[in-house]
């Protein structure tokens, strides 16, 4: 009776376990986040073509945009190749912080600083979008909490390092004067 109590437990175990494998094995690597991390840079570009009012020209959204990212990839590698921090799943050393997360909110804060003056409900989409983005990753055993906060940090203070570069590569600035249609008349605002 007790040979069988332990085969049928041992059997359990297995079963559990094989079942875990499978289950890893298919979501890693195959995420949601795969995909996630470059919407937010991605919709900036969409709604730029689209005609809607960015506060950049073409030239300095390109190159701010890509610095940004030039930054932001610097940045995250080098940390990652030098803190070797392991991952949740074990499957190697390069936990901190996470790319993916910095990516996303790299994209984000691009998508804010163009648009959010167009509606914050953009920059609040671009925003849990990266969010979501982080999660996942934390959700799929790859990082953890603090690689995700690292990499959302990283991906924010990129740009604003990004844009300050690429201002004075491009020698352009942010437009100076918006004109808002408001029910009782126009509104003029002149940044000096």
């Amino acid at each position: 009776m007790l040979r069988k109590l332990i085969i049928i437990v041992f059997a359990v175990f297995m079963s559990s376990a094989c079942n875990a494998q499978q289950q890893y094995e298919r979501y890693h690597g195959d995420g949601i986040d795969e995909y996630l991390q470059y919407v937010p840079l991605a919709s900036t570009y969409v709604l730029k073509a689209a005609g809607v009012d960015a506060q950049s020209s073409w030239k300095r959204l390109l190159v701010n945009s890509a610095t940004s990212f030039v930054i932001n990839a610097g940045v995250t590698y080098a940390l990652k190749h030098t803190i070797h921090s392991t991952r949740p799943d074990g499957t190697d050393d390069h936990s901190f912080p996470s790319g993916h997360t910095s990516i996303a909110f790299c994209g984000a804060a691009i998508l804010h600083k163009e648009f959010g003056k167009v509606s914050p409900w953009i920059s609040v989409a671009g925003f849990t979008v990266a969010t979501v983005t982080a999660v996942d990753r934390v959700r799929r055993n790859r990082h953890h909490w603090g690689d995700v906060v690292a990499g959302a940090a990283i991906g924010v203070l990129s740009v604003e390092a990004g844009y300050r570069l690429g201002d004075l590569i491009t020698g352009e600035k942010k437009k100076n004067v918006d004109v808002a249609v408001m029910p009782n008349g126009f509104t003029l605002l002149v940044n000096l």
